[in-house]
């Protein structure tokens, strides 16, 4: 039955994986009013003041244009500013940005409660290196 043959097939459960964690995710950072990619960008430069924004895509896995899209997105919010310095652009969080720490952590940590619940810790901690390493292999790293 062609049912069967998606879920032996990875793209198809990975995608329908992120379907379902994005879906989490966007529920649990609805606090937040950023969506969880906006966030992680606002938690990264808090926790990181002056990274760079290239740094900042290759830690989100996001290409230049995309990082850079949203970066122009969460600036105009007055979360973070732009420095230049040289070829490079470094990221520094606004006060508005470090108020907002604690809510994106927040919502990190539900996020992380809410599938836990679901898949247990065990099994939740497994998945998460599963996954992260099979990307790794995949990209050839």
């Amino acid at each position: 039955m062609i049912k069967d043959l998606f879920k032996c097939c990875l793209y198809f459960t990975a995608n329908s994986l992120a379907r379902i964690m994005t879906s989490f995710a966007e529920d649990e950072f609805k606090k937040t009013g950023l969506s969880p990619n906006y966030a992680f960008i606002v938690m990264l430069v808090c926790e990181n003041p002056k990274i760079s924004q290239k740094e900042v895509g290759e830690y989100l896995q996001l290409t230049p244009s995309t990082i850079t899209r949203f970066v122009d997105k969460i600036e105009q919010k007055g979360f973070v500013k732009r420095l230049i310095d040289g070829k490079s652009v470094l990221l520094i969080p606004t006060d508005d940005g470090k108020k907002l720490l604690k809510e994106i952590k927040a919502a990190w940590k539900r996020l992380h409660d809410r599938y836990s619940k679901i898949l247990g810790d065990k099994k939740g901690e497994d998945l998460t290196r599963q996954v992260g390493e099979a990307a790794l292999k995949l990209e050839g790293k």
